[in-house]
């Protein structure tokens, strides 16, 4: 029995209806010529979702990706320092010493998980600063994830790989020059390590690196070109926060501050989320409450699955995928 036979077979009701439901309405969306985009908040990266969000991208299955600094920097980190990371099984039960134990070594953790400064971050680092100052003394200015791309596909990398390649979401990405948009990548390490770059005068131009409201232009940009009548987008949205906050109010500035009444509401939406429905709180917000934004129609297939995303998104994509 495949893992997609198996779900249809004892997903039947509630919290696990609504995943096959949303995953069928995800197939039928690009079954109809529709586009999507996968918001990643959290920290799905360090869960390594990019198991199963690397084969989403080399089928074709997702053509645009929104997600947090942290999402972007961290699969790169498990790429080459994945041997080093720690496991904390017992995080729930941690101690304020054993914390600060687990600071004096470096390891910065991500509930279960440890990611370690020197071989992660820092080496992560080194590299790209050489990408930074390049682009800097040139006078140009990339988006934070072209700079990944860049030394991704550079191959300077390669023999620091310690997790099969085809298991990074970033490296499958970089290859497609799939589109990426990273609002709020001030708020990430590599963000902080480049503050430190422009105030100490390695970086002379803080502009170097674009950011949000690049992206916003960039997406505005992209939406338009993108979004016909027989060909809407998808918004298929893991977690709360920016990284679907930001995207998802595409559709209502084009609407009202650009004025172009043509261009299609999101075409789908559905949203993994352990957020529950609460007075205001955007992630616990049902997806009609949408509809007065504009950014959703009355038509709009919408699902809501209240789950973990480490569970729930590997197994939509399986039936997505076809697994």
């Amino acid at each position: 029995m495949n893992v997609t036979t198996f779900l249809k077979h004892n997903f039947r009701h509630f919290n696990a209806a609504a995943l096959i439901d949303a995953a069928e309405g995800y197939k039928t969306h690009l079954d109809n010529n529709g586009k999507m985009m996968i918001t990643l908040a959290g920290a799905m990266s360090t869960a390594e979702l990019g198991i199963s969000l690397a084969e989403m991208i080399r089928q074709d299955k997702v053509q645009i990706i929104t997600c947090t600094g942290a999402n972007l920097e961290e699969d790169v980190f498990n790429l080459v320092a994945h041997d080093y990371y720690e496991r904390i099984p017992n995080y729930r039960e941690l101690s304020p010493s054993q914390e600060q134990d687990l600071l004096d070594r470096h390891m910065n953790r991500v509930t279960d998980t440890c990611i370690p400064e020197m071989e992660a971050m820092r080496r992560i680092e080194n590299v790209i600063l050489e990408e930074w100052e390049k682009a800097d003394q040139a006078g140009a200015s990339f988006f934070p994830h072209e700079f990944f791309y860049k030394i991704l596909l550079s191959g300077k990398l390669e023999e620091s790989y310690q997790i099969d390649p085809k298991d990074s979401w970033l490296l499958e990405a970089a290859k497609k020059n799939l589109p990426l948009i990273v609002p709020g990548w001030e708020d990430s390490t590599l963000g902080n390590m480049y503050a430190g770059h422009v105030i100490s005068g390695d970086i002379k131009n803080v502009h170097t690196v674009k950011t949000g409201i690049q992206y916003m232009i960039y997406l505005a940009d992209w939406y338009t070109n993108n979004a016909k009548d027989d060909s809407t987008i998808g918004f298929f949205q893991i977690g709360g926060g920016i990284a679907g906050d930001f995207p998802i109010c595409v559709v209502p500035m084009l609407h009202q501050d650009l004025q172009r009444g043509n261009v299609p509401l999101w075409g789908y939406f559905c949203q993994i989320s352990d957020s529950t429905t609460s007075y205001g709180s955007y992630s616990g917000a049902v997806p009609n409450e949408k509809i007065t934004w504009g950014k959703l129609g009355l038509e709009t297939p919408k699902y809501v699955i209240e789950s973990d995303a480490t569970i729930v998104a590997p197994l939509v994509f399986a039936i997505v995928l076809g697994q």
